[in-house]
């Protein structure tokens, strides 16, 4: 893509520092604080046991040699497959939405593949309003972070990574690459191998160099090629071109689908337009492109940079017209939001500004589709982690791959006097976040947010709600399931105070109620948040299209849940009182029966690569690499795991010490320089899997890994 000057003087700062003597190679963590050296430059060595990371293949050799999916060769390998499958569904036939991140040059803080310490780190959340996510970066073979692909993944989403090939080293690149017609295909293949091994869903094609006309034949069996084994070895996945090069080998950007570039759209799945064009542009290419419109991406940069409609906070300029047009967008580097710090803050500028595309292209994806349904509302950052009710830590981190379905919650601003919000500050029940509202609210209101916009066919039955709170005594608060069938549309309200919701002006909404009733929680001691449960019937006439949360204030004294008048006396009415409540997860699913684990003496665990170093005061520190799999096949397998570390004292009138490690998202987890005192007798690893309901295993049921340290001198 053409560069902006910001990234050529980058480019040029890399160049220089080339030609100085080799350093040692900073951390993932030390890379993405701003450091233009990464992680896997010279000196480092992919075969050595480190914090995992993520990294690019950066040469044709590399890509060649498959080097990157050596096991043997790269230690980082079994830590950068995602652990969420991706959906062989074919995109919707429907205008769609393409993010391409393009940030800082890629692999900051989503290096660290098991998660960082950052948490105001970057994120996206507003899955429902994308379609195919594209992992950018100017090295030649950018493969997704894991998390991403996860986190679009339990949206639904596609995610693609890029191939690029640009400037002169690009033209010698692509002269090699495509030195005859089995060279072609060979490199496709290897392309078509990253993205199977790691579980992401295609790639973006970028050449962006002139070429000898001698090899554009080849160029475009590389396409081809690339497509056809792509769609036989990752069913529902996308090989998609950027407008570039046209077929006479000039480097020609066109701005829009025409016969120069659509020999390259004929034999993939569509075309990335140039974000420089004009307003004709997208209604010639819907007439080029025929029964394909969708298939045509009209590109945004949101830098602004001789983009249509300025970008930046005028998005939606584009957006309309391309809406108008009924063709597809791809918005490059919303990321622009976090790196130009946009005001008042990250999570409030994000929102506002994916307002803006919501407002001119409306929601395009809908969920919960199947059950069970679970969210936490986890975003993926925070500063503190709790597992049912309990902080197990109080240490800023990110890990985008702990995302959870995101609420669909609206961009309000602060004219508002009751605001939804994703809540950091707060104590949370799950994960790092957990979903408020507070603010002033009528003593006659009921104030309704709309969280998911479902698309779940139900059948006969009865399907089950788990969902907790934390609430003010005098604030009552519910969930509202939205039913539609072809004849009619209703809605359930579920809730404990059922009465507060009767007695109001607005109860008519609600075509039933259903009682909540309290759960046993798993630790007593712990009552700020209260579990509730419900069982409401359901039927195979009708769809769950909707999930809102509702809020009241309490009506002192009322218990009746039968509805009285639609008035309420004045003299309960006492201007604006506060309200404040808050949701820590919701659980849907078909039955009311706990998630059933496999007992610990179904796992085989085992501790590699130990490594112990001598730390201060008669401490030592130990790294290893933990793994674990289950005995046999026809067990279930999860998709996320609580590691936890207890040390055992040598006095017995010391308590064993439990401490949370972080969490894992595939079947192995890499312990760095773990502290271990003297009087430590032994370390008991533990691996806590999570059920798709959202549910934890009991700690004591886990399975284990116990080493004895090793205190004699190093």
């Amino acid at each position: 893509m053409p560069i902006s000057p910001r990234r050529r003087l980058r480019r040029l700062a890399r160049s220089l520092r080339a030609m100085l003597p080799s350093a040692a190679a900073p951390d993932a963590a030390t890379a993405a604080a701003g450091d233009e050296r990464r992680a896997w430059e010279p000196p480092f060595d992919a075969s050595a046991p480190a914090p995992p990371i993520s990294y690019p293949v950066t040469d044709l050799a590399a890509l060649a040699s498959r080097t990157y999916l050596s096991a043997a060769a790269n230690f980082h390998l079994p830590f950068n497959r995602a652990s969420v499958p991706g959906s062989a569904e074919p995109l919707p036939a429907r205008r769609r939405v393409l993010v391409c991140h393009d940030m800082e040059g890629g692999y900051r803080d989503d290096a660290a593949a098991q998660g960082g310490g950052n948490p105001d780190a970057y994120a996206l959340w507003h899955w429902h309003l994308v379609d195919v996510f594209v992992y950018f970066s100017h090295y030649l073979v950018t493969l997704p972070p894991p998390c991403w692909t996860n986190a679009a993944h339990v949206h639904g989403v596609k995610v693609l990574g890029t191939f690029i090939a640009e400037w002169d080293k690009g033209t010698e690149v692509c002269k090699e690459m495509l030195a005859t017609e089995a060279s072609a295909q060979m490199y496709a293949e290897r392309l078509t191998e990253l993205a199977a091994a790691l579980g992401f869903d295609g790639w973006l094609i970028n050449i962006e160099v002139k070429l000898d006309v001698q090899f554009i034949d080849n160029l475009k069996e590389f396409v081809n090629h690339l497509t056809k084994t792509m769609h036989a070895a990752v069913p529902g996945s996308l090989v998609i071109w950027y407008d570039a090069i046209t077929v006479k080998g000039e480097l020609d950007w066109q701005d829009k689908l025409n016969k120069y570039n659509k020999p390259f759209f004929d034999v993939c799945d569509g075309l990335f337009a140039n974000y420089t064009w004009k307003e004709k542009y997208p209604h010639d290419s819907a007439a080029a492109a025929g029964n394909r419109k969708y298939d045509v991406y009209m590109g945004i940069d949101i830098f602004g940079r001789n983009t249509f409609g300025g970008g930046q906070w005028t998005t939606n300029v584009a957006l309309d017209l391309l809406k108008k047009v009924d063709v597809s967008a791809a918005i490059f580097a919303p990321g622009w939001v976090y790196e130009t710090k946009q005001p008042p803050d990250f999570e409030s500028a994000q929102n506002r500004w994916w307002g803006l595309v919501e407002k001119s292209w409306g929601v395009l994806r809908s969920y919960p589709k199947q059950l069970p349904f679970y969210t936490d509302f986890d975003q993926g950052r925070g500063y503190q982690v709790s597992v049912e009710g309990q902080q197990v830590s109080s240490d800023p981190w990110n890990n985008i791959s702990c995302q959870s379905f995101q609420s669909m919650l609206k961009y309000t601003g602060d004219q508002a006097q009751l605001q939804a919000f994703i809540n950091f500050k707060d104590e949370t029940y799950s994960g790092g976040n957990c979903l408020t509202v507070k603010g002033s609210l009528g003593q006659n209101i009921i104030f309704s947010e709309q969280v998911f916009n479902g698309g779940l066919g139900l059948e006969d039955g009865t399907i089950h709600i788990f969902y907790s709170v934390r609430a003010d005594a005098s604030s009552a608060v519910g969930l509202t399931l939205d039913l539609s069938s072809h004849k009619q549309s209703t809605s359930i309200l579920v809730a404990e105070d059922i009465a507060s919701f009767t007695r109001k002006k607005q109860n008519h909404k609600y075509g039933s109620y259903v009682k909540a009733v309290k759960v046993e929680p798993h630790a007593p001691e712990n009552q700020d948040w209260i579990v509730y449960k419900a069982t409401v019937q359901s039927s195979a006439d009708y769809s769950l299209t909707g999930i809102n949360i509702v809020c009241t204030l309490k009506i002192a004294g009322k218990t009746s849940p039968e509805p009285a008048d639609d008035s309420i006396s004045e003299a309960n009415v006492n201007g604006s009182p506060s309200y404040q409540a808050s949701l820590g997860h919701i659980s849907i699913r078909n039955t009311d029966t706990s998630t059933k684990f496999p007992p610990a003496e179904s796992w085989v665990t085992e501790g590699e690569h130990i490594s112990w170093s001598n730390s201060s005061n008669a401490s030592k520190l130990v790294s290893l690499k933990l793994s674990w799999k289950l005995k046999t096949s026809d067990q279930p397998s999860f998709r996320k795991y609580n590691i936890y570390v207890e040390k055992s004292m040598a006095d017995p009138n010391m308590k064993a010490s439990k401490s949370y490690l972080g969490v894992a998202s595939v079947d192995a987890f890499y312990v760095s320089g773990l502290e271990v005192a003297s009087e430590v007798t032994d370390l008991k690893f533990i691996i806590q899997a999570c059920a798709d309901d959202g549910s934890w295993q009991e700690l004591t049921e886990c399975p284990k890994f116990l080493l004895v340290p090793v205190h004699s001198e190093l």
